[in-house]
């Protein structure tokens, strides 16, 4: 049982959390810029201080506890609090300053990317921009071990600990081999899905879910034993072979229809679609600065009037 008058150093529990994050004490020290065993000295300082163990070590992996994982948001947002304080100390409390580390996920990335690139060094010239591509799933847990500062996905999440802000939405198109009967269509039913060959992305893919939903909601039940794509530009290409129909974002049409070997049909009001938002730690406390950058985000976004901004 943990002394209530204990006062934890910030330097145990940035040992803590730097050490959930590596998975290695080595690497963890590394990141502190301090030796490995004064790290697991803070380490062990914490754990005493606290009268539990936080980290289970042995010869070949190191794992974070039961306690270890209930207690890590809360170092994590500790951690956070800490370095807001010196940053508005010091005068450097614009997180849109500096290196700033953004994550996209696949279906949105290759086509908002370079506006961003080309963008955002005009709107925020002191900005240095840090991109990752991944799944939500992995996006999530990045932004929560703090190796993400915020990323663009779509919306809602509904994760514990992390802020959203809505920027734009865009409508799906229904991508079609060049020629097909459907192509050029304006004002397609959703049940007519019942009709074809629907192709999906794997799972973990958001936009994979968000296709079953527009199912789900004209009553339509998919074949999931039909292909099935790691990215978006494989169902594409499957799509032009003739191996079925697949969904797609609106501000993708313009790149996956380059080759010109691809239709599309759009689908009659409402159209179906999706939200796509900016997300952040909330205890990182710069939901305002997010604010400013989803902005920008969603400006470059609707430059082309493929998407609405919120």
């Amino acid at each position: 049982m943990s002394d209530q008058s204990y006062q934890p150093s910030i330097g145990g529990l940035r040992a803590f959390v730097a050490i959930s994050k590596k998975l290695h004490f080595g690497s963890a020290a590394t990141e502190l810029g301090v030796s490995q065993p004064s790290l697991s000295q803070a380490l062990a300082g914490l754990e005493s201080g606290l009268g539990v163990q936080l980290v289970e070590r042995t010869t070949r992996r190191v794992m974070l506890t039961a306690e270890g994982r209930r207690l890590l948001p809360s170092a994590m947002a500790a951690c956070d609090a800490i370095d807001n304080f010196l940053s508005e100390a010091a005068g450097e409390d614009d997180p849109l300053r500096g290196p700033l580390r953004l994550g996209l996920i696949p279906t949105i990335a290759p086509y908002l990317l370079p506006r961003l690139l080309r963008g955002l060094p005009v709107r925020r010239p002191e900005m240095d921009l840090r991109v990752v591509e991944d799944q939500t799933a992995r996006l999530l847990a990045q932004l929560r071990d703090g190796t993400l500062d915020a990323a663009v996905m779509a919306l809602p999440n509904s994760a514990p600990g992390i802020g959203e802000i809505a920027m734009y939405d865009e409508d799906f198109l229904l991508a079609l081999p060049s020629g097909h009967r459907l192509a050029g269509r304006k004002r397609l039913a959703p049940a007519t899905l019942a009709e074809l060959p629907l192709l999906l992305l794997d799972d973990g893919h958001c936009l994979r879910d968000q296709a079953l939903e527009v199912c789900q909601m004209a009553g339509v039940d998919p074949d999931l034993r039909q292909t099935r794509a790691a990215s978006l530009t494989t169902a594409v290409q499957c799509v032009e072979g003739g191996l079925g129909v697949t969904l797609i974002p609106r501000m993708s049409v313009g790149v996956e229809t380059a080759s010109g070997e691809l239709a599309t049909a759009e689908f009659a009001v409402p159209r179906p679609g999706r939200r796509i938002g900016l997300v952040y730690r909330t205890s990182s406390g710069r939901g305002g600065a997010y604010t400013e950058l989803a902005a920008d985000i969603a400006a470059l976004a609707a430059e082309s009037g493929e998407v609405t901004p919120v």
